[in-house]
């Protein structure tokens, strides 16, 4: 995403992720695009990475989907607004129960490890302004993009077995994905929604 900002509208940008396997992609991607001179990838935690970041304030800090980096959903744009220029912008990107589920065969299924993971999307908007944010701006997924995500993983997950048959994890990603198009239809695209929210502080 930093990089086709970077590309699309002449910005730069620091991007932070746990995973060297991420952070290497996004560096080839950056090369590819024409852009490796305005993006940083760094492989470390986003929260340390904040609390020690000296290089001023920034428009848009952003988290998409990995909002326990905070806490939470909240204590992430607490977090977020530690660099953020005044007037500057928050990007979060946070799951969403359409349809609580009843049972914790159904709250495991999507995902969850309680029903408190997340929130319903009028909970979670009513979060933002309770925590003294205003929401300008919100890109919901609807069920054909939840799969065309999913399945997006899955072939990955297939090509990976393919590729790797003596792996230690390989019986590991087989039984994932033995259940992950069932566990998908079953419970995640029925109950959970996904969403890119832009918030400006009050």
């Amino acid at each position: 995403m930093l990089c086709t900002w970077a590309r699309d509208h002449r910005v730069g940008g620091v991007g932070v992720d746990l995973s060297t396997v991420f952070t290497d992609a996004a560096v080839a991607r950056s090369v590819e695009l024409g852009v490796s001179d305005r993006v940083t990838f760094v492989q470390g935690d986003a929260a340390t990475y904040v609390e020690e970041y000296d290089g001023g304030p920034v428009d848009v800090a952003s988290c998409l989907g990995a909002t326990w980096v905070g806490g939470g959903v909240l204590g992430t744009i607490d977090l977020l607004a530690r660099v953020l220029r005044p007037g500057g912008l928050v990007l979060v990107g946070e799951p969403f129960w359409t349809t609580v589920p009843e049972t914790e065969e159904a709250v495991r299924g999507a995902h969850a490890r309680s029903v408190d993971d997340f929130a319903t999307l009028p909970a979670l908007v009513r979060s933002f302004g309770d925590h003294g944010w205003d929401l300008v701006q919100m890109v919901l997924a609807d069920p054909d993009d939840w799969d065309h995500y999913a399945a997006a993983q899955w072939l990955s997950t297939r090509r990976w077995l393919d590729a790797h048959p003596g792996h230690e994890l390989w019986q590991e990603m087989r039984d994932e994905l033995d259940e992950a198009a069932y566990r998908h239809v079953t419970f995640t695209r029925p109950a959970l929604g996904w969403g890119v929210f832009a918030l400006l502080q009050r």
